[in-house]
């Protein structure tokens, strides 16, 4: 699968957000080691807290489905779902990928016309990984 095929995958995936309170629509097209691809949307609610990121929902129905050898992620969003700017993991979603990827796992942003390529561990050095609590 080409990187551009991915983030076509991430801009469909886009349209079906759910983002009524931001406003800032949110795609993610992940795909596994294997050749599947699982994508989510962002979906807000009224109480802020419960909302999810379209990064973890691509993950979190991955892992339900079994996989858990991921090779890359596209990453697309905007304001009413009009892709201007490259969107990035936030944060708790980088924490996701922490603890199912390993460094070279690579992130995909889109602006409209160009695909910007990070890896993890450029994106989220010195982290907590489940290695940590190795013994």
């Amino acid at each position: 699968m080409t990187d551009r095929e991915l983030v076509t995958m991430a801009e469909d995936a886009m349209t079906r957000a759910y983002a009524p309170y931001s406003g800032f629509q949110v795609g993610a097209a992940l795909l596994c080691a294997d050749g599947a691809v699982y994508t989510g949307c962002n979906i807000e609610n009224a109480a802020y807290g419960p909302s999810v990121c379209a990064e973890r929902v691509a993950f979190f129905t991955a892992v339900r489905e079994g996989k858990r050898d991921f090779k890359k992620i596209a990453v697309v969003g905007g304001p009413a779902g009009k892709i201007r700017s490259f969107t990035h993991p936030c944060g708790v979603c980088r924490q996701v990928m922490r603890e199912f990827c390993r460094d070279d796992f690579e992130i995909l942003a889109f602006d409209g016309e160009q695909i910007r390529s990070a890896t993890l561990i450029t994106l989220l050095p010195d982290s907590f990984s489940p290695s940590d609590l190795a013994e």
